[in-house]
């Protein structure tokens, strides 16, 4: 497998890092046989560069833990896996019947979490995680969504004093580069902006843009932002890249359900049915097409695929290695589904 050197991290990714959502139970109560056959064939594929992607907020930490209990029990050894981990949620005890984050996201959680960002939440949140890692510690680590602890503040007063706790969540994070305790710190949002305004103001080694840069949402500035991280040497990891399940033929965009009655999101619809001849004309299969338009972007090192199903690991393994036809790019300039993009 192609590996890239990642930023100024030291650390070379291959092409494709695993999500660890669905070991966290997002939207549905996934076995945890299922989950260990998962993580057994993702080793059996990619070892020994092997690379995911988590976060204290998945299942409240259960992602974490089932990761952690997965390298503990099977001895794979700290320097044959890199972990990405997001920061910014801590576990809690559970007392209700459900979580009262995210409610309706996380199936069949014991746990609750609460968020703490903040310079000595990031530093709890780092140690409790690692914990549930079972004492694997994250190469790279992160604030997880910034952007969306930034839209809770109330006012303007509120949005300053949290944009305040999310520079000294990341003098946290600066502190453990210096210690020597991890390689990279980036930040990962669904908001690229949100990306671009913590650049202005921290040495970031890595981002991770998440429902940004896809086959049907890339504008300019973003393009420009993704080329100017790549002059100065940011490592960039693209997640989300089938827009919440839209673009393979599922009823969410960045996480809402689609409303055929929306004007908005009737023209979605409608490029996606021509996407979808598009697709059918050439005989290449949707999310392929995801997959190798996120790679190609210069810049990116790396596409995040999260994985609820063993045979998936194939099949994504296949979409990151395989070209498309040239033709199958020029027929999607031809409809105006994507700009005359040089590097396709």
């Amino acid at each position: 497998m192609n590996l890239q050197s990642f930023g100024k991290t030291g650390l070379s990714l291959p092409p494709i890092v695993f999500g660890s959502s669905a070991f966290g139970n997002l939207f549905h109560e996934y076995p945890l046989s299922l989950k260990k056959e998962i993580l057994a064939e993702i080793f059996r594929q990619t070892a020994p560069y092997t690379v995911f992607d988590t976060a204290g907020k998945y299942g409240a930490g259960l992602a974490l833990e089932v990761l952690g209990d997965f390298l503990q029990e099977q001895g794979i050894k700290k320097d044959e896996v890199i972990i990405t981990n997001k920061l910014g949620w801590v576990r809690t005890e559970l007392k209700g019947k459900e979580p009262t984050f995210e409610p309706g996201i996380w199936k069949g959680l014991q746990h609750d979490a609460v968020q703490k960002i903040s310079y000595d939440g990031i530093l709890e949140c780092f140690e409790k995680d690692k914990a549930l890692l079972r004492q694997n510690i994250p190469q790279l680590v992160s604030v997880h969504d910034p952007d969306e602890y930034l839209a809770g503040g109330k006012s303007k007063a509120g949005k300053e004093q949290r944009w305040q706790e999310i520079l000294s969540a990341y003098k946290a994070l600066e502190k453990l580069k210096s210690e020597g305790r991890i390689k990279g710190i980036g930040v990962g949002a669904k908001d690229w902006k949100t990306i671009r305004d913590i650049y202005q103001y921290i040495d970031l080694d890595y981002v991770m843009l998440a429902n940004s840069l896809t086959l049907i949402s890339h504008p300019p500035e973003l393009m420009q932002f993704v080329e100017n991280l790549r002059k100065n040497q940011v490592g960039i990891i693209n997640a989300a890249v089938f827009q919440s399940g839209f673009l393979v033929g599922e009823d969410y965009f960045n996480y809402k359900l689609i409303d055929p009655n929306n004007l908005s999101d009737q023209a979605k619809i409608n490029w996606r049915n021509q996407f979808f001849e598009v697709c059918r004309q050439y005989d290449v299969a949707p999310d392929h097409a995801c997959i190798r338009f996120a790679l190609r972007v210069p810049g990116i090192s790396s596409v995040a695929l999260s994985i609820n199903n063993p045979f998936l690991v194939s099949k994504n393994m296949q979409a990151v290695k395989a070209e498309l036809p040239r033709i199958f790019w020029d027929e999607m300039k031809n409809r105006k589904l994507i700009p005359d993009f040089a590097f396709l």
